[in-house]
């Protein structure tokens, strides 16, 4: 399957969200990859905007900024891009760990890893969502509450795939 294929199956089927499971770890990197470049592009934007207002209000630090701005600028994408990687590796694992909770309620069987890759499908809709939230700046509690509730949802509806212990 390519990414587009394992993006449209994500966003409205549970099923082949469980059955991803068994996709190869490399179409699982690519796929992660591929949603955290777009949230560091849109965070390193906005990081040059904001950088561009403070510069304007700060007419001693103008020309030092000229002088430096090939160096802050590649170190500011490497440092968004692994912050997004951390943040998001970070609530994949933890909704993979929950995911084994909720395996275990409903008598599924399932590895770790293998919820792992179901849970990182299955957030899809919210790391879309959080796109969103990010170009328009958006920040609020509940919005991030939203994008759990939604994860929490689509991986619960995934687990009910899994195969049953006997």
């Amino acid at each position: 399957m390519n990414l587009f294929q394992l993006f449209k199956a994500s966003l409205h089927s549970p099923k082949k969200i469980a059955a991803f499971r068994l996709v190869p770890i490399g179409k699982v990197m690519q796929y992660i990859f591929s949603f955290i470049f777009i949230l560091t592009i849109i965070a390193f934007v906005q990081f040059t905007n904001g950088l561009s207002i403070q510069q304007a209000n700060m007419e001693g630090l103008l020309e030092y900024f000229q002088d430096i701005k090939w160096l802050i600028y590649p170190f500011a994408f490497i440092f968004l891009f692994v912050l997004n990687t951390l943040f998001i590796f970070i609530r994949v694992s933890i909704f993979a760990y929950i995911g084994t909770i909720i395996q275990t309620l409903l008598k599924r069987k399932g590895e770790y890893r293998h919820l792992w890759r179901s849970t990182l499908f299955a957030s899809t809709v919210p790391l879309l969502f959080s796109i969103v939230v990010a170009i328009f700046q958006w920040s609020s509690i509940y919005i991030q509450l939203i994008i759990y509730v939604v994860t929490f949802i689509y991986l619960f509806l995934a687990c009910k795939y899994y195969p049953i212990k006997r």
